[in-house]
């Protein structure tokens, strides 16, 4: 089996999981004035960065699947494994911005992001095995370290979460900022 329907299947899943974090964005009920907008801005920061996550996971699924030839059952799975997860963001995201700096929002939250990262990495390893060893992907994705770095960050954070809140959001938002600009080791090897 070719990538292509796998690839349009998880973009259409990670549109709706954008299209699901935006409506959790309510307009204020109580007036028109500017000022009602002020406890909006913690839920809009969130959605910001969680968007952000999910822009990088578009990505670098995409350039994963742009290297990969074929894909069997195990790809397949691995890659569901990761939508469900992904599709877990708009939960925790919007728990988050109802509770600002409580811990167990912000330690389901990183919970959620470590075990897509958890789950992305497997796909990869289903890819490479897929694939073979000596597959384009097996070669671009040798140096582990930002994923591995990316790891001890969403422990990290979810250790804070119990500690001092805002730590573990700085250790999430440094996650999203190591990924920012777009992983090019497949990018390269292609």
């Amino acid at each position: 089996m070719t990538p292509n329907r796998l690839e349009a299947f998880s973009d259409g899943v990670l549109a709706i999981i954008i299209t699901i974090m935006v409506l959790e964005l309510k307009a204020p009920t109580e007036g028109a004035d500017l000022f009602y907008l002020l406890p909006l801005i913690p839920k809009f920061l969130f959605y910001l960065l969680s968007f952000i996550y999910i822009g990088i996971y578009w990505n670098n699924h995409h350039h994963l699947f742009k290297a990969t030839k074929r894909v069997n059952g195990l790809v397949l799975w691995a890659n569901l494994a990761l939508l469900f997860f992904l599709s877990l963001i708009p939960f925790t995201t919007s728990w988050m911005g109802e509770y600002v700096l409580d811990e167990h929002p912000a330690s389901l939250y990183g919970i959620n992001l470590l075990c897509c990262a958890i789950s992305f990495m497997i796909l990869e390893k289903m890819v490479i095995k897929a694939e073979g060893e000596e597959s384009v992907v097996s070669f671009a994705l040798e140096d582990q370290r930002k994923e591995k770095g990316s790891l001890a960050l969403y422990i990290l954070g979810i250790v804070f979460s119990f500690i001092y809140t805002p730590i573990a959001m700085i250790c999430y938002a440094l996650v999203a900022l190591l990924w920012l600009m777009p992983d090019r080791r497949l990018e390269k090897n292609l």
